[in-house]
């Protein structure tokens, strides 16, 4: 028997896009021949991961994985909505949603990271997904949160199975005080945040580089009324406040309450908890938010599923 080496296997897999343990396994089978072994891989539809990387992906399901006082959210994309309900795709999302918890945030160190208890990556297993399931896929993003004093709580909206859904959020709450009116808190904040999707905690986090561009487009519909500049001056930092309500978490009116502010619900979650209560940080993943899907062609979609391409 022929040994099959690294520099083989990784030959094998630029040839085919097929996995790392498939093109082993294909070695192993066709005795080190490559030629026959991109036969092997092609007969066992495992060849295709390549060619189908080209597809636009922006279905799937996003991630959430907990443990203690640190979450995690990961987005892992499908082309078809009909991938997201396969069960086996969902144990793969749940998986990497676990490993995300180590990764902290890196994505690279997420996809180069062990696959469960196997030997794989989670790289090499979404490509062996790719070929045993027929769709593109991509682990686009992670993002994660910890707190030494508080809790992170979540949310996911349109929830598949558990921690598996369309919109997950995570948010972080620190505070010395009582951790279960923080934990109930902590959750309706993240609900908040899936729905009223704001850009920062507070005004001082918040990119300046958006603040200007608004402010330009505010200072310019200002001065069509033709007014003073003084006033105008006036009309956009006033036009400005509003925006602020807008994207500015604490400055939000609370979806629960939205006769108060998500701040001054803060303060009332301080009493009961006995300590001041500061939310550090949040992340809100909103499925396929941000990718461009192109213009489809429906005929040409058509011909090349008649021609098995």
């Amino acid at each position: 028997m022929a040994t099959i080496s690294a520099t083989m296997v990784k030959e094998l897999r630029d040839k085919t896009g097929a996995g790392m343990m498939d093109c082993k396994a294909a070695l192993n089978e066709t005795d080190g021949d490559m030629e026959a072994a991109v036969d092997w891989l092609r007969a066992k539809g495992l060849s295709k991961a390549a060619k189908k990387a080209g597809r636009v992906a922006a279905e799937g399901l996003i991630g959430l994985a907990e443990d203690g006082k640190e979450a995690a959210l990961v987005e892992v994309n499908s082309e078809t909505d009909f991938v997201a309900r396969n069960q086996t795709f969902q144990e793969m999302v749940s998986a990497i949603a676990g490993a995300a918890l180590n990764a902290k945030g890196d994505l690279g160190a997420l996809a180069a990271a062990s696959y469960g208890k196997t030997k794989a990556t989670v790289a090499d297993t979404v490509k062996e997904m790719i070929g045993s399931i027929g769709e593109n896929m991509t682990l686009r993003r992670t993002a994660h949160l910890a707190t030494g004093q508080g809790v992170v709580a979540s949310y996911m909206h349109n929830q598949a199975s558990p921690g598996l859904g369309k919109i997950g959020v995570i948010v972080a709450l620190e505070s010395t005080g009582d951790a279960e009116p923080l934990k109930t808190f902590g959750k309706q904040v993240a609900m908040h945040i899936a729905a009223a999707n704001p850009q920062s905690v507070d005004t001082d986090s918040l990119d300046q580089a958006f603040v200007e561009r608004e402010r330009a487009v505010l200072t310019e519909q200002a001065k069509e009324s033709g007014k003073p500049a003084e006033v105008i001056d006036k009309m956009v930092e006033g036009r400005l406040r509003k925006f602020y309500e807008e994207v500015v978490l604490l400055q939000q009116p609370f979806v629960h309450d939205p006769d108060t502010t998500v701040a001054k619900a803060l303060e009332a979650v301080a009493k009961d908890a006995g300590a001041p209560v500061k939310i550090t940080g949040f992340y809100r993943f909103a499925l396929g938010e941000g990718i461009d899907r192109g213009e489809s062609d429906f005929a040409a979609e058509v011909a090349a599923a008649a021609s098995g391409t």
